[in-house]
Parts: structure tokens; C-alpha cells; sequence
């Protein structure tokens, strides 16, 4: 189940990060205008909140709900940094400050959502994530194979907030 968390949360991280914009935005916004989604993903992120619902996990006939928050501190936490040229690189930081599962891909976008590709674990993930924003967060929602059974029937809830 550990190494399906840590899985995940890299999945998570990795999905969410900077992008390519589709379409240029004007260079001069006022404060009150919405940066692009592009614009906005570039940096470092951490994920607050994962929320996976398996409909028929591994092809069972019951479903299963994997959700953490990341609030104790002994816990690890996914983090990525996405770069301006389609770039990013994910890890999950454990607490002795170390990382582990360290993976790199591209990104972009396309209006409001993400699209992440990346090997891992013998994988190759494309996922579309749609993104909400927030002013130093946002919420992620993507369905896809995360249990790995063949069908894109899962579904993935993440938060993640801006981090220096």
C-alpha cells in the first residue's frame, strides 16, 4: 500500500506543474486579471490533499477510496517544480527532508487543463487534469487508470499549494 501512496502522490505531483500555453496573453495585466494557466503552474508545488475513488479497484466488484490530507507531520509530501519550457520534475519528500521517486516529464496546457507526460514505474502517464485556481493553489481532477486494471474509470481529486 506504500509504494501505491508513493505512486500516487508522484502521479499527482507530476501531473500538476507548469505548462505550454496554447495562445499568448497580453504582458501588461492589472493585478485584478487572471495570470494564463501557463503562467500560473510555473514554480514549485506541494500536494495538501489526494483523493483517488476506484471504482472497481484492480477489477473487483467493490470499490475502494484512497484520500490523505498530508496533515501529520511525520508524513511525506509529494512536491514538483515546472518550468517554463514544458519541464518538471517530481519527487516525494519524506521527512528526514530526503526524496525519493524522483521522475521527470513534459507538460502543457490547453485552456483549462493539463496535460503530464512522464515515465514512471515502468509506465509511460499521459494524463489531462482539469485545474481550478486559486491565488497561491489549486485543485486538480483527472480521470484515468490509476489502479492500473485497463479501465479509465478512476477518478483523482488533488490540492496542491505554491512553495518557495
Amino acid at each position: 500500500m506504500k509504494s501505491l501512496f508513493y505512486t500516487i502522490a508522484i502521479c499527482f505531483t507530476l501531473a500538476f506543474g507548469a505548462c505550454k500555453t496554447e495562445s499568448k496573453e497580453p504582458k501588461n495585466t492589472s493585478l485584478n486579471e487572471v495570470k494564463s494557466l501557463h503562467e500560473f503552474m510555473v514554480g514549485s508545488w506541494e500536494t495538501t490533499y489526494i483523493k483517488i475513488e476506484y471504482p472497481t479497484y484492480q477489477k473487483a466488484d467493490s470499490s475502494f477510496v484512497f484520500e490523505d490530507d498530508f496533515s501529520n507531520p511525520k508524513s511525506g509530501r509529494a512536491q514538483s517544480k515546472y518550468n517554463n519550457d514544458g519541464t518538471f520534475t517530481a519527487w516525494f519528500k519524506q521527512p528526514d527532508s530526503s526524496k525519493v521517486g524522483e521522475s521527470n516529464g513534459k507538460w502543457k496546457v490547453k485552456g483549462d487543463s493539463l496535460l503530464v507526460d512522464y515515465f514512471y514505474l515502468g509506465k509511460q502517464v499521459q494524463a489531462w487534469y482539469t485545474i481550478q485556481k486559486s491565488k497561491n493553489s489549486f485543485e486538480g481532477k483527472v480521470i484515468y487508470d490509476w489502479d492500473n486494471d485497463g479501465d479509465f474509470d478512476d477518478i483523482l481529486l488533488m490540492k496542491s499549494k505554491r512553495i518557495k
